[in-house]
């Protein structure tokens, strides 16, 4: 098994009686980038300032590599934060807000220059030793952020939402841009985000977070593909999710019609969540779908139609490189591999440890 740097044991915190972690257990393998999303307050903000030691879990322990560090303060843990708001000082040039924390431990000017340019080469600002930071765009106020925390040689990197303030093509490069910087320097990059894309672009590992609970762990193809439950599924990407009765092992209920499908271990005439990716469903003449209906909208996404077809009281989500016109009657059909048959979600899923890495 991988060598796991962090592990979270039953870690709770509650903000006045309000739970912000229920009791979760999480283990970080080293090298890895791994990405806490979900929704605005479903906890991964929370779980990062715990694990970098800026709030106290209400229950439970903090362990870096086997060691407990829960009362440690920041500045004693082997991690480094980049938050939202970049946080540079104003007053110093980059040169200076880079090599602020080598300053503080006393290193010798020799070493604090040659560790501040292989920062600034490392996020392709070399050259800018001596630029005002209130001069520099977002993007690069955020770069100097980020080399400011990685000159300390964290072993591992938490960054909360660090390019929430970046507009949408800068950010889309800084995510390429991390990426490579975790795979050069070969540490722990811990990052937090809502962003469902951003998570599956840059991720060797997601944990999808909701109401304080982790709902799932895996890498990004396996999230959008192998959802476990119908919160995961509609999170991440379009999908349409609708009542289904398991009829027996690989076979399903949609809507009155029988569908083949792939899954096994329901109880016979099992109510269930049915998920299935607007660009699995396939439209076909009318005589030829399981299901069929009326096309109601259609709009031109760039690289796709997204339709929205009516059938009885359900209107699904179709992507599509070909076009159906408005008012189009049209048959429906899938694939078995392209139907996911889960559980109905409970209100509150059972605590339960999960690994963060490949085994």
């Amino acid at each position: 098994m991988a060598e796991h740097i962090i592990e979270l044991r039953n870690v709770s915190k509650d903000y006045e009686g309000t739970e912000a972690l229920k009791g979760i257990d999480l283990k970080i393998h080293k090298n890895e980038f791994v990405t806490l999303l979900g929704p605005s307050g479903c906890g991964k903000t929370t779980t990062l300032r715990i694990i970098g030691g800026f709030e106290q879990p209400t229950t439970g322990e903090v362990l870096f590599e086997g060691v407990n560090i829960s009362e440690l303060p920041p500045y004693k843990r082997r991690v480094n934060t980049v938050f939202q708001r970049y946080a540079l000082f104003p007053h110093m040039d980059v040169y200076e807000n880079i090599a602020f924390g080598l300053r503080i431990k006393k290193l010798d000017e020799a070493t604090i220059e040659q560790k501040v340019s292989r920062m600034l080469s490392l996020v392709n600002l070399s050259g800018y030793e001596r630029r005002s930071v209130t001069s520099l765009s977002g993007g690069q106020q955020q770069r100097i952020a980020i080399a400011r925390a990685l000159v300390n040689e964290p072993e591992v990197l938490l960054l909360d939402e660090p390019l929430g303030a970046l507009d949408l093509k800068l950010r889309k490069e800084m995510q390429i841009e991390l990426k490579n910087m975790q795979q050069a320097l070969g540490i722990t990059f811990i990052y937090v985000t809502h962003d469902q894309e951003e998570a599956l672009t840059m991720s060797d590992t997601v944990v999808v977070m909701s109401e304080g609970e982790i709902q799932q762990i895996g890498s990004p193809v396996d999230i959008y593909n192998e959802p476990e439950n119908a919160f995961v599924a509609d999170f991440i990407g379009e999908s349409n999710i609708i009542d289904g009765i398991m009829l027996r092992d690989e076979l399903v209920i949609i809507q009155g019609k029988e569908f083949p499908c792939v899954d096994k271990g329901f109880a016979k005439d099992e109510l269930v969540d049915v998920v299935i990716r607007p660009e699995d469903i396939k439209l076909v003449p009318e005589s030829e779908g399981i299901l069929t209906g009326v096309v109601e909208s259609v709009i031109f996404k760039g690289v796709h139609y997204e339709m929205l077809v009516k059938c009885e009281d359900y209107h699904w989500m179709v992507h599509s490189t070909l076009m159906e016109a408005e008012g189009t009657r049209v048959g429906l059909t899938v694939l078995p591999n392209d139907i996911h048959i889960m559980h109905k979600m409970r209100t509150s899923t059972a605590s339960q440890e999960v690994e963060v890495g490949h085994e």
